[in-house]
C-alpha cells in the first residue's frame, strides 16, 4: 500500500468523521455553534488534502515508520466507535458549579467553594482575581462584598448586563430556557434584591454539593463558549420538598420563588418552595452565553 494513499485515507477519514457528527447532531457535544464555520472549513480542508494524497504520484512517496500513522489511526477509529455523550454530574463535581456572577470573577465558585477545580482553570477563568486571592486580603474583601458588576473590568460586560437588567426588571415571572440560562442566572446573582419574589421556571440536570441536605439540589447546565474543553458548570440552587425524588443527572423542570440566601458565606439567589417535575434531556445538553 502506498504511504500517500494511507495518508489520504486518514485525512478523508477525519473529514467523514466530522461530517458524520454534523449529520447526526452529535457535534453539539463537542463544539459551540459559534465555532461551526471553522468546523465546516476544517471538514472541507480534510477532504481536499485527502483527495490530493490519494492521487499523488507514487514516485514522490517516501517511506515513514508505521507508528507515526498509528498516532492518527487510533483516535480516528475511536471517534467512529465510541458513543456520543454529554458531560454529567461527575464532571461538575470535579470542576465546581458557578452560581451566576461567580462565573465572571472572584465569586463563589472560584474562591469560596471547596470543589476540586484545578488551579489552572481558576487562573484562566479570571487571572486578576486569582492573583489577588494569592496576594492577600484585598482580593478576599472584594469577593466578600459581592457587589454587582464588580467582577469584570471589561466595559462591554457591564454594559451588556445593565441593558439585560432593563429588559427583565419588574418581571413577575421569568422562564429560563437554554438560550437565556447563563444570562438570567447571572442577572439573578448580580441583582438578587431586585428579583426577589419573582416566579422563575428553569430546567437542568440534578447536581448536589456534598454539604446539601435532602431538600436541596442544583438545576445545572454545562456552558460552553468554544468547545467541550472549556465547558463550565452553571447552576441555580433549589430548595424543594421533592428534591429527594431526583437522583444525580436526572433532568427536571423547577418552578419557584427567588429569594436571597447564602452559601459558603456568599449571598446567592435561591429558588425556594419549588415544584419539580421530570423532563427528557434536551437535544443539546449545553448552554451558551448570550453575549457571543
Amino acid at each position: 500500500m502506498s504511504y500517500a494513499f494511507l495518508r489520504g485515507v486518514i485525512l478523508m477519514g477525519f473529514g467523514l468523521l466530522i461530517l458524520g457528527l454534523i449529520l447526526s447532531g452529535g457535534i453539539v457535544y463537542y463544539i459551540a455553534p459559534i465555532m461551526m464555520p471553522f468546523i465546516y472549513f476544517g471538514m472541507v480542508t480534510f477532504f481536499i488534502l485527502g483527495a490530493v494524497q490519494l492521487f499523488q504520484d507514487k514516485q514522490d512517496d517516501h517511506p515513514q515508520p508505521w507508528p507515526v500513522y498509528m498516532l492518527f489511526l487510533i483516535p480516528l477509529t475511536a471517534g467512529f466507535i465510541l458513543p456520543e455523550r454529554g458531560l454529567d454530574s461527575s464532571v461538575a463535581e470535579n470542576r465546581g458549579v458557578q452560581y451566576g456572577a461567580a462565573a465572571h470573577g472572584p465569586g463563589l465558585a472560584a474562591e469560596e467553594s471547596e470543589s476540586d477545580t484545578p488551579r489552572a482553570d481558576s487562573y484562566l477563568d479570571d487571572p486578576d482575581g486569582y492573583m489577588e486571592a494569592l496576594g492577600g486580603t484585598e482580593g478576599e474583601e472584594e469577593a466578600e462584598e459581592h457587589a454587582p458588576l464588580d467582577y469584570e473590568d471589561e466595559e462591554w460586560f457591564e454594559g451588556y448586563y445593565e441593558e439585560l437588567f432593563d429588559t427583565y426588571e419588574g418581571a413577575d415571572e421569568i422562564a429560563v430556557d437554554e438560550d437565556t440560562f447563563i444570562d438570567v442566572l447571572t442577572l439573578l446573582d448580580l441583582y438578587t434584591d431586585s428579583f426577589e419574589g419573582a416566579e422563575v421556571e428553569v430546567y437542568g440536570f440534578a447536581f448536589r454539593e456534598p454539604d446539601f441536605d435532602e431538600n436541596r439540589l442544583v438545576a445545572a447546565r454545562f456552558g460552553m463558549t468554544c468547545c467541550v474543553a472549556d465547558a463550565g458548570v452553571y447552576g441555580l440552587i433549589i430548595d424543594s420538598e421533592e428534591a429527594a425524588d431526583f437522583g444525580d443527572d436526572a433532568w427536571f423542570q423547577a418552578r419557584g420563588t427567588i429569594r436571597a440566601g447564602t452559601y459558603n458565606g456568599q449571598e446567592v439567589a435561591i429558588l425556594k418552595d419549588a415544584e419539580l417535575e421530570p423532563i427528557e434531556q434536551p437535544d443539546s445538553p449545553y448552554v451558551y452565553p448570550g453575549y457571543q
